[in-house]
């Protein structure tokens, strides 16, 4: 099964995340899928705004834990896997085009994270997620150590990294992450509506208006993704982290 596949609606690409059995759970090969999505739709001459979504009842759960033995194949796997997890959010953060999260259901870990890089969000009803990285001896990545406390304040980022607090749909607009919060059944049109609108801008000026965005946490986020994937490395030699793994695992 392709695990990513790819739509356009004139200039909007939609990427949707294709295991809907798994909750599109994250294994390093929708990882790579997923960057290789990004990396065309952020070359593409056609393409003016991206939406990522999840097939299915969910956005993404995070890390499919039946997959766990993918996190200890030895050090320069896991520094592979961590490195093409970090493309991700480079992808979507410092790409040309705007990128449009259109979310419901679960958004777990990476997931949420992934909810985090966008430049605007759409999320149904039904979306709700957490960071379970800490209770399983992992380490969250996407930059949120650095995106989480300036969107929502350190000691509320402290309770949701740390203590894997859940969120929802409504706490999601009341702080700004989310654009607008629909029915579930709407949420994908919404998302293409709104990347419309953004590909209907003038194509210059939304690219720099971007990159000026960007560059005034550029710094930080960079530091914070380098800093994110040591600490995950070393969090996956830890056996202790297999073990939790193994014992979350559903």
């Amino acid at each position: 099964m392709t695990v990513v596949v790819t739509e356009d609606h004139d200039a909007v690409r939609v990427i949707t995340l294709n295991r809907p059995r798994r909750l599109n759970a994250i294994t390093p090969e929708l990882i790579e899928a997923l960057c290789d999505a990004l990396a065309q739709a952020q070359d593409s001459s056609t393409v003016r705004a991206i939406v990522l979504t999840g097939a299915g009842s969910s956005f993404c759960a995070g890390d499919d834990l039946h997959d766990s033995d993918s996190h200890t194949a030895g050090p320069e796997a896991n520094r592979i896997f961590v490195e093409r997890l970090q493309d991700v959010t480079r992808l979507m953060m410092d790409g040309a085009h705007p990128v449009v999260v259109a979310v419901r259901g679960w958004a777990v870990g990476g997931g949420l994270e992934w909810v985090l890089n966008a430049d605007l969000v759409v999320a149904g009803a039904s979306t709700r997620g957490f960071f379970p990285e800490m209770s399983l001896g992992l380490f969250p990545t996407g930059a949120v150590t650095a995106i989480l406390p300036r969107v929502v304040g350190d000691f509320k980022a402290r309770e949701l990294l740390l203590l894997g607090e859940r969120i929802d749909a409504q706490m999601l607009k009341d702080w700004g992450i989310a654009y607008q919060v629909v029915p579930d059944e709407a949420v994908l049109d919404a998302g293409i509506a709104l990347a419309q609108r953004l590909a209907d801008l003038p194509e210059r000026s939304v690219r720099d208006l971007k990159a000026a965005l960007g560059r005034i946490d550029r710094a930080g986020r960079d530091a914070a993704l380098a800093a994110e994937t040591e600490a995950t490395i070393a969090a996956f030699d830890d056996p202790l982290t297999a073990q939790r793994l193994a014992d979350n695992a559903p």
